[in-house]
């Protein structure tokens, strides 16, 4: 069992910098690939950013892609999204999630354990 713990998020004007941050629980962190989702009011999840068990593979979504940083500390089992030149568009609750596979993956169902979400407002 898996349990994560999301922080950092607020209300940020356009333009601005917030970097989120997920604890987990658990012993085996450094086995799990780790996600990063968001929904927006009326919208489903979708996808974010991804990373590999090691940190030596990431995915992006195309619409934070060259924004958004994703990474880990494996000695901190804590992971990491910087969020840079936010978009009021990025205005969403943002999840932590944890795969317990290997791989690194992109799709919600992929996801084995979930944190509660911390809100990110972005103004204009």
């Amino acid at each position: 069992q898996v349990q994560l713990v999301e922080s950092g998020g607020g209300l940020m004007q356009a333009g601005g910098s917030l970097r989120l941050s997920c604890a987990a629980s658990g012993r085996t962190f450094s086995s799990y690939g780790m996600g990063w989702f968001r929904q927006a009011p009326g919208k489903e999840r979708e996808f974010v950013s991804a990373i590999s068990w090691s940190g030596g593979t990431t995915y992006y979504a195309d619409s934070v892609k060259g924004r958004f940083t994703i990474s880990r500390d494996n000695a901190k089992n804590t992971v990491y999204l910087q969020m840079n030149s936010l978009k009021p568009e990025d205005t969403a609750v943002y999840y932590c999630a944890a795969d317990q596979g290997f791989g690194v993956h992109t799709t919600v169902r992929a996801y084995d354990y979930w944190g509660q979400g911390t809100q990110v407002t972005v103004s204009s």
